[in-house]
């Protein structure tokens, strides 16, 4: 059977496994209430319902996510409500190789081969003057700022590659993406951060603001220029570790991001067990970056099965 669920951060995930015990317990298996499974018997903890950025936003500087504008990749459009997905499975063990082999984690590294894969893109076009290529990479905080909060407890990273600076082969891509997730995820960068995004919230004025106005503005503000600074997103919640009478019955895990305000395939990471899932979700006819990702993948050594609910 295939089980279905919307999840949004490392709090969804946690619910999402423990639905997914539920239902296997509703089956008629013994699934006990660990590896992150909630004991649906208690009550929920109260430090579940925190607010952890609150509790964080303490350092004396204030610091964004801004960047110049981004190249964007936007290629034709499916009709709407068209989401179309591309997942390939590898064995975990052959992309932890991979990565390992030029010093990097495995969500660098596939970060790196996405860069590479919208530089090229890029390049085909033809432009006169190339923009930065960019990712938007959540970060979870929870190592970092110890909570127990189900949540959304997320930051950005912006790890960039700018084409105008010269030819930068796959090997200089991956060192640019490491030194960059390095240097900024930082506890004290990321509370900066974290600061300045709880002051908008503390602001008197905006407080008094009614909340249809509000959401209104942030809406038009995210369409105008939340997308700017970024080509695309690549999310690796990481390992869903499941308990032992669990495995058998889960053969792999995926996350699929959704439908984006602007047509640009989205790239989501998950590992289960021995196989690593990567998903592309996009409303985008094209299929050249999801193409080329795995191609990279595939020269490096690793065994890629696609999956898609495309039609040709």
């Amino acid at each position: 059977e295939v089980f279905h669920a919307l999840a949004d951060g490392a709090g969804t995930l946690t619910l999402f496994k423990t639905l997914l015990a539920v239902y296997l317990r509703e089956l008629g298996h013994d699934i006990p209430s660990s590896h992150g499974i909630l004991d649906v018997t208690q009550p929920p903890l109260p430090e579940e319902l925190e607010d952890a950025y609150a509790r964080y936003a303490t350092s004396r500087a204030r610091r964004g996510m801004e960047g110049q504008k981004a190249y964007q990749g936007n290629g034709t459009p499916e009709p709407f409500y068209t989401l179309n997905i591309i997942t390939g499975l590898l064995p975990l063990e052959r992309l932890r190789a991979a990565a390992k082999g030029y010093g990097a984690s495995i969500t660098e590294y596939l970060a790196a081969a996405l860069i590479e894969a919208l530089l090229q893109k890029q390049r085909r076009e033809g432009r006169r003057r190339e923009r930065p290529v960019a990712l938007a990479v959540p970060i979870n905080l929870r190592p970092y700022f110890p909570s127990a909060t189900l949540r959304n407890f997320i930051l950005t990273v912006r790890p960039v590659i700018d084409p105008e600076l010269g030819d930068y082969t796959f090997p200089e891509i991956i060192s640019q993406v490491h030194h960059h997730m390095r240097l900024h995820i930082t506890r004290q960068e990321m509370q900066a951060m974290i600061t300045r995004n709880v002051a908008f919230q503390r602001n008197p004025f905006l407080r008094v603001v009614p909340a249809p106005v509000k959401n209104l503005a942030l809406e038009l503000s995210y369409r105008l220029v939340g997308n700017r600074p970024y080509s695309t997103t690549l999310t690796n919640p990481g390992a869903f570790p499941l308990p032992p009478e669990m495995e058998a019955h889960v053969r792999w895990m995926e996350v699929v991001l959704g439908q984006s305000y602007t047509p640009r395939p989205n790239c989501a990471v998950m590992s289960c067990g021995k196989t690593a899932s990567v998903t592309f979700a996009s409303i985008v006819r094209e299929t050249e970056v999801e193409r080329d990702f795995f191609r990279r993948l595939v020269r490096d050594g690793i065994p890629v099965k696609i999956l898609s609910n495309r039609e040709e």
